[in-house]
């Protein structure tokens, strides 16, 4: 039953650190990067959808990103979406595809990307502790329930922990990557 409950926190945390690999690969660093503009939402026939299902996204060179749709009749509605997104980009198209040339990125725009990794980094390990919190409760309702003995809770919560900490680490880690590739010119 222990094991059991561990393991789910241990799935949870981990469904937490996949969600801020996902949110990161959205920040924008030096380089082209598909998914900077996959998950962009594009009106199409009155619904918001994420452009990697209406085109496909390639990088020829490491300053541009080439949006081929796979429906022309998209191409305006995708270059709407592009432009009223906050990424600060400026669509070029040739009537079949749609170019971004990314500007390089300044001093001072790095240091605010590296705030909002930050903050992305803080949310992810409240998530964390927000699952070990939970898990401890279920496992004192377990004592409480005579389901598991008080030693048996204690080295469950010391195990908790552990792994905890592994996770956060592990967000460090992944954090620090980001801003080390958000620094580089």
């Amino acid at each position: 039953m222990i094991k059991e409950t561990v393991k789910d926190a241990e799935n949870r945390m981990k469904g937490a650190i996949q969600s801020l690999e996902e949110d990161l690969a959205g920040i924008r660093t030096g380089r082209a990067h598909p998914g900077l503009v996959e998950k962009l939402p594009v009106e199409y026939y009155g619904a918001p959808t994420p452009l990697m299902q209406l085109a496909s996204i390639s990088v020829p060179d490491p300053r541009t990103l080439l949006v081929k749709p796979f429906d022309p009749t998209t191409l305006k509605a995708i270059e709407r979406g592009i432009v009223v997104s906050n990424l600060g980009l400026t669509p070029n198209n040739d009537g079949k595809t749609i170019r971004l040339n990314l500007p390089p990125l300044t001093e001072e725009r790095r240091r605010e990307l590296v705030k909002v990794v930050s903050h992305r980094l803080e949310e992810a390990k409240v998530a964390t502790r927000n699952i070990r919190r939970d898990i401890i409760k279920e496992l004192r309702e377990f004592e409480k329930e005579k389901l598991i003995s008080e030693d048996d809770l204690k080295k469950a919560e010391e195990e908790l922990q552990k792994l905890t900490d592994h996770i956060v680490s592990e967000i460090e880690m992944i954090g620090q990557k980001k801003e080390k590739e958000i620094m580089e010119v």
